[in-house]
């Protein structure tokens, strides 16, 4: 018996976010904490960010911040928003075109040691949107430009079983709202939003 399931390896992720996106709806991210903890949870929420797309970080330029979305695929690109959340996504596509999958929830398989959690604040709520799963997590801007791999404190592993999926338009967003770049698993508690 292995401990892990069949890894996503980075090359997997060369292709456009826009069949990333759905691709990874019912994967599982894994994290593994400093304390050596594994926190593993089922992928059931993502949105593409493509070149040209006016909402996306790297839609003007190259800067400091978003340079890891112009790299090889299979990378994680963690920043901040309203000053206090973070967010993460995974770099697609061939190096030179930026590309991203921002990962908006988990349905997590259990709670961090020491995390406790209310009637009201359920399991399957924790890792509800982009900030929360970040929060649960302990994801920042630390592990930003990680390789998503065994071994790393990130990594994706592969989809176990075939899942129903919800195509919509993107949330949250002023610019780019018409485009249908958003995915999540029907019926499914743990999602953002419906």
């Amino acid at each position: 018996m292995t401990l892990f399931n069949q890894i996503l390896e980075p090359s997997a992720l060369a292709r456009p976010s826009t069949e990333v996106a759905p691709a990874l709806i019912g994967c599982t991210l894994v994290r593994q904490l400093p304390t050596g903890q594994f926190l593993r949870g089922t992928i059931v929420e993502t949105e593409a960010y493509a070149p040209g797309d006016p909402a996306f970080h790297a839609y003007r330029r190259m800067t400091g911040r978003n340079q890891v979305v112009f790299g090889a695929a299979g990378r994680a690109y963690v920043y901040q928003i309203y000053g206090m959340y973070y967010c993460l996504n995974v770099v697609t596509d061939c190096e030179g075109i930026p590309s991203a999958v921002l990962i908006r929830a988990v349905q997590l398989e259990c709670l961090p040691i020491g995390m406790e959690t209310s009637r009201k604040q359920k399991l399957h709520r924790l890792a509800a949107g982009p900030g929360k799963l970040c929060r649960v997590l302990q994801i920042d801007r630390n592990l930003n430009g990680t390789v998503l791999e065994l071994g790393q404190p990130l990594w994706i592993e592969r989809r176990q079983q075939e899942v129903a999926i919800v195509q919509t338009t993107r949330i949250g967003l002023s610019q780019g709202v018409d485009l249908p770049w958003r995915w999540y698993v029907q019926d499914c508690p743990a999602v953002s939003k419906h």
